[in-house]
């Protein structure tokens, strides 16, 4: 057995001990069933919500973290806080399909926004204090990261859901460019409270 493996065994071995480790299974198993069951269960609320699309991006937030932590260290404690709150918008935004509260609840998809934006962006907020980056360094690359994940999201709708659209009445693609600034405006302010979460986070004093 090569090294690499046999500490990935060891590894796994004391992470599922913790609460944590299941806690973020749950996460995830949660959110690739649902992705699936939309994908393919051919119900109302799922049509035209791009979910075969999302069945295969929303997956890497639920690998992202633990791919890098085996292949970058391997030791020391998991960071779960990061890998819940990277995956934990994409379940919340998967569930609000699954239940059509986009359709049944007015304000679902902004209260979505600003909630998803404060969790994907305290992911990168909770990275930084694990490295003990400064509390101003820590806001700007929290702040940067949402901003930037905000845009990139709203033209992603624009392309999957409003550029050829044809379900979509002149009325709505008028308001679209409105709802678009709205968006970005609260995952903007998400961004923004979890940098400040982040930053304002009591820090350990590393001695030497």
């Amino acid at each position: 057995m090569s090294d690499g493996v046999r500490r990935m065994r060891t590894a796994l071995a004391t992470e599922v001990r913790r609460p944590a480790f299941w806690i973020s299974f749950a996460v995830k198993a949660v959110l690739i069933c649902l992705l699936v069951f939309g994908a393919f269960s051919g119900l109302q609320q799922f049509e035209g919500k791009a979910f075969l699309w999302r069945l295969v991006t929303y997956p890497v937030a639920a690998i992202v973290v633990p791919i890098t932590w085996f292949a970058v260290t391997g030791r020391g404690r998991y960071p779960y806080s990061v890998d819940i709150l990277l995956a934990l918008p994409f379940l919340i935004d998967t569930v609000g399909n699954t239940l059509d509260l986009y359709d049944t609840i007015w304000w679902w998809d902004d209260a979505n926004h600003l909630v998803n934006w404060s969790l994907l962006s305290g992911a990168i907020g909770a990275l930084a204090w694990r490295s003990r980056t400064g509390a101003w360094r820590t806001m700007v690359y929290v702040v940067g990261f949402g901003a930037t994940t905000a845009i990139l999201w709203e033209i992603a709708e624009y392309v999957a859901f409003i550029r050829d659209s044809a379900e979509l009445d002149s009325a709505e693609l008028d308001t679209a460019y409105v709802d678009t600034l709205g968006d970005l405006a609260l995952g903007l302010t998400g961004s923004i409270v979890a940098g400040a979460v982040a930053a304002l986070a009591p820090r350990k004093v590393k001695r030497g």
